[in-house]
């Protein structure tokens, strides 16, 4: 299916790795000029490198820490008028309730909800003007099925979904499609993490911890960051005109519910 979006011009955040690097990849397959975004210079040039030689494409890289005010910034003066725009930030550590205090609270509120509200301010109003744009969020499957122990992420990301649901009705009409994208597993240093984090607490291998999370997916796996790009690539497309705020699941079936 040709996605109709050759030509375009988009920001990736971090995408030098894992999911957003997914992202990135499946959208200079379809011809989109990026402009890519990591806090490491070396992954992110690596990264930016291989994309210009297996695609194509023109990819401008700014090393920056996009939850900042600075960062965000530097990326916004490299963006320009982007037509699209993938949202994505490293989540915030896992722990219990009684581990976190009131700047706990605000970091991951900086880093999940008030940066990507501060891109799409900055970048929607032009695509309105153009009369075409799309804007995904990377949030989590914690907004449909929260996870005890990312409470952080948990109150962060639903913020950011309960703003989506109102905005992205708001700009439908000036052709700017807003959607999120909810990932469960997959096979990122995100999920190292995090199974190290069981590791630790279980006293059992990573081998062993990662098996444990396996089986509680119908499919078996932890997700990749391809498969996950070519959804985000779709809902970036010029196909995808007609889905509005919607909370795109991809976790290999592993919440259980019926809507």
């Amino acid at each position: 299916m040709d996605l109709g979006i050759s030509g375009k011009r988009a920001l990736v955040c971090a995408s030098s790795k894992g999911l957003g690097r997914g992202c990135a990849e499946a959208l200079a397959a379809e011809g989109v000029h990026l402009v890519m975004n990591a806090r490491g210079s070396d992954a992110l040039e690596e990264a930016a490198a291989a994309i210009r030689s297996d695609h194509g494409v023109e990819v401008t890289t700014v090393t920056a820490d996009i939850t900042t005010e600075e960062g965000r910034a530097a990326v916004l003066a490299a963006a320009g008028d982007v037509d699209i725009l993938v949202t994505n930030a490293g989540g915030p550590p896992p722990g219990m309730w009684t581990d976190w205090d009131r700047d706990d609270f605000i970091g991951a509120l900086d880093a999940n909800m008030l940066t990507p509200i501060a891109l799409m301010k900055a970048l929607v109003p032009g695509m309105m003007d153009r009369g075409w744009g799309r804007v995904v969020n990377i949030t989590s499957v914690s907004v449909k099925s929260p996870v005890a122990v990312l409470g952080l992420s948990n109150s962060a990301r639903a913020g950011l979904t309960g703003y989506v649901a109102g905005t992205s009705r708001q700009v439908a009409g000036k052709g700017v499609i807003i959607n999120n994208l909810l990932p469960g597993i997959h096979d990122t240093d995100r999920a190292t993490a995090l199974d190290g984090g069981v590791s630790k607490s279980e006293g059992i291998s990573m081998e062993a911890a990662r098996t444990k999370r396996e089986a509680t997916i119908p499919v078996g796996r932890y997700g990749t960051a391809a498969e996950f790009g070519a959804a985000c690539a779709f809902l970036c497309s010029a196909h995808s005109g007609f889905i509005v705020g919607q909370n795109l699941l991809l976790d290999g079936g592993a919440t259980n519910a019926t809507l």
